[in-house]
């Protein structure tokens, strides 16, 4: 800068108030911020960590105890399904009922096929074999692993299936004859 610059800003300098005064008194904020101890940020990140060890120490404690308080037999829960020897080539059978409700429907099956067409007729058998073919599949697989659960249950639900079939066909044959608008 030159020597004139300096001189305007020297005098301009020499010009401002050398006090200037608060608007309000701010000593009391200053002098408890001075008097009160600072916090530590660490704090409560110390306490937090400690709270989670105390917490996996007591459910680690509560564990232990709990496995080491089991002294009696381990117990083994059997599934609730029972089966019974079937008559048509398989091991498994859901039992009386299910064969005595299977026999009224297998017995009005050919009535009621009589009443159908041949193309009905083909399809309904080609669903039942297909039917009897999974629960000799099933049972099969049930001879090699007679405790499996999951098959059992395939089992259930293949001769229920079996047993929706059957009644369906019924219900094919009672709508088409009460028709009445043909």
């Amino acid at each position: 800068m030159t020597e004139s610059n300096d001189d305007k800003l020297a005098a301009a300098a020499k010009r401002l108030a050398t006090e200037i005064s608060p608007e309000r008194d701010l000593w009391p904020g200053i002098a408890e911020a001075i008097h009160t101890p600072r916090r530590s940020r660490w704090t409560p990140m110390f306490a937090q960590a400690a709270a989670i060890v105390l917490l996996i120490g007591a459910s680690s404690a509560v564990t232990y105890v709990a496995v080491k308080g089991q002294q009696g037999p381990v117990t083994q829960v059997t599934p609730d399904l029972v089966f019974e020897e079937t008559s048509f080539s398989g091991r498994y059978n859901p039992g009386p009922d299910f064969q005595d409700a299977r026999d009224e429907l297998v017995a009005q099956l050919e009535i009621e096929l009589a009443r159908l067409s041949p193309q009905t007729r083909a399809e309904i058998a080609a669903n039942l074999e297909l039917l009897h073919e999974a629960i000799l599949d099933i049972n099969e697989a049930l001879e090699r692993d007679p405790d499996n659960v999951m098959l059992q249950a395939k089992l259930v639900k293949t001769y229920r299936e079996e047993l929706s079939v059957l009644r369906r066909v019924g219900g094919l044959t009672r709508d088409v004859m009460m028709r009445n608008d043909i």
